[in-house]
């Protein structure tokens, strides 16, 4: 039937929302629909059923399609470990390291696989909607790019470009956007869609009636704030947001916020429950005080415990244990809350390191990387082994010393069962309230994925999208001076 891309005019404008809406309606609709992102740049990701490593927020796009998660969907995923070198995931296995600069000479191999991967994802489904990164109007990286236009270019897809007007500046960059495009790439921008406007949208209509004159091309429809809408993201821009209405009389929960922090979306689970308080923070006051405490995942974690020792975080976990409040450890959070780390091989820049000694655990880096699917919520990805050493209690995935859990597991938090059972026995030691056992995430999640579906049947122009999708970019749209520069 076709395609469409959905670009944004930054990062975090709304891309992974409309793709993901866009799936779902498309799949009420009967449509064999299949989300695809040529490269993402996140660490948070999932573990598909047949083993394969792609970004979390492509897997909940395939759930809101209805379709299988595959490694196609996201064909390479990169995972930066520092602000210069990024973990390559390649048709979801581990590939290898790239510097920023080693990342421009290495395009050509990662864009061949990229292309043919969506190639083979048309082959089988009648649509694919694609997601761009960033922004298409990257200027200094068009030259090798196969993730925005130059995915377009390839696949023919018209595009249509985001913009979050929460931020202001909406219409100029939604102009920019086209404007700095080369006239080639200037064919596919077929139009625009407005994310997260609050109020009265009749005083936002004359603002793209001049957007339309000024570029020829129509904005497709205007997407209201919807808070409530908490999609698995792929990107800690949207930690900010991820705070859940404070009550002294729910169980507050501090996740403390790594430099390289991964796989934050274990934290949703426990933010839907009313009896919780879920937020982000670098507090060692607030790590002290919060009824529960997370150590969550980390692309870094030797990197990463250096950082909780050096600004007070690590004695205030410790002193909170000693006071008798609980603390949960996943995966690196899990490492760290352990004794040796030993890093034989390099994975993390080598050496011998000393966990927080608050489990008896021993973690030994290696090369190979563990993909696996525990349970059916549960998923693993980490590199060499975590081992019990030391009388503990049994905990899935890991172990439990008073009130210290750990798990390597990501997901855990995501089966009712484990989720009430866990919250149960940590409501009873700080004297909160313990969930009733009714909330189903499942069930939520679907929800969630069908509300974002009626807006997008409600505020998009979806008659007009279905044509673009099947017909692609309208022959007559005009050049946008200046262009890319030469």
């Amino acid at each position: 039937m076709g395609s469409l891309l959905v670009a944004g005019t930054t990062s975090d404008a709304g891309k992974t929302t409309v793709v993901t809406g866009l799936c779902r309606w498309l799949a009420r609709q009967g449509v064999r629909v299949a989300p695809y992102k040529a490269q993402n740049m996140s660490n948070n990701s999932m573990v598909c059923a047949d083993g394969a490593e792609i970004g979390r927020a492509q897997w909940i796009q395939a759930v809101a399609a209805g379709a299988e998660p595959e490694a196609a969907m996201n064909p390479v995923l990169l995972k930066p470990g520092s602000d210069q070198r990024s973990h390559v995931v390649l048709m979801g296995e581990p590939w290898g390291e790239l510097t920023a600069r080693g990342f421009l000479t290495e395009r050509a191999e990662l864009a061949k696989a990229a292309f043919a991967a969506y190639d083979d994802l048309t082959s089988r489904y009648d649509v694919v909607i694609s997601e761009g990164a960033g922004s298409p109007t990257e200027i200094n990286l068009r030259q090798s790019d196969y993730v925005n236009m130059g995915l377009a270019q390839h696949t023919r897809a018209p595009v249509v470009v985001v913009g979050d007007i929460d931020r202001g500046g909406l219409f100029a960059s939604m102009f920019g956007t086209v404007a700095l495009l080369s006239a080639a790439d200037q064919a596919l921008v077929s139009g625009f869609v407005v994310n997260k406007f609050r109020g009265d949208v009749s005083l936002l209509q004359p603002g793209i009636e001049m957007l339309e004159a000024v570029t020829g091309r129509p904005t497709y429809g205007v997407l209201p704030w919807l808070p409530e809408l908490w999609l698995d993201s792929e990107d800690a821009l949207d930690i900010p947001a991820r705070r859940t209405a404070h009550d002294s009389d729910v169980l507050s929960v501090a996740v403390v916020r790594f430099p390289r922090i991964s796989n934050f979306t274990d934290l949703d689970a426990l933010a839907v429950e009313p009896t919780t308080s879920v937020f982000f923070t670098a507090s060692p006051a607030e790590v002290r005080d919060a009824d529960l405490v997370v150590l969550p995942g980390s692309r870094a974690t030797t990197s990463d415990l250096a950082w909780l020792r050096s600004n007070g975080l690590a004695d205030a976990v410790l002193a909170r244990v000693a006071a008798g409040r609980p603390v949960l450890g996943i995966c690196g959070g899990y490492q760290l809350l352990g004794g040796a780390i030993e890093d034989p091989f390099s994975v993390e820049g080598g050496g011998s390191h000393t966990g927080l000694g608050l489990l008896p655990v021993a973690t030994e880096f290696a090369v190979a990387k563990t993909l696996a699917r525990p349970a059916p919520t549960a998923y693993e990805i980490h590199h060499g082994s975590v081992r019990v050493v030391g009388d503990a209690e049994e905990f899935p995935g890991g172990c439990r010393a008073g009130v210290v859990w750990g798990t390597i597991w990501h997901g855990l938090m995501d089966d009712d069962a484990a989720r009430h059972a866990f919250l149960g026995e940590v409501a009873s030691l700080v004297g909160k309230a313990a969930p009733d056992g009714t909330v189903s995430f499942a069930a939520l999640r679907e929800a969630r994925l069908d509300r974002l579906a009626d807006a997008i049947d409600e505020h998009l122009n979806t008659n007009a999208l279905l044509d673009l999708i099947s017909a692609g970019a309208p022959a007559d749209l005009p050049f946008i001076p200046p262009g890319a520069p030469t």
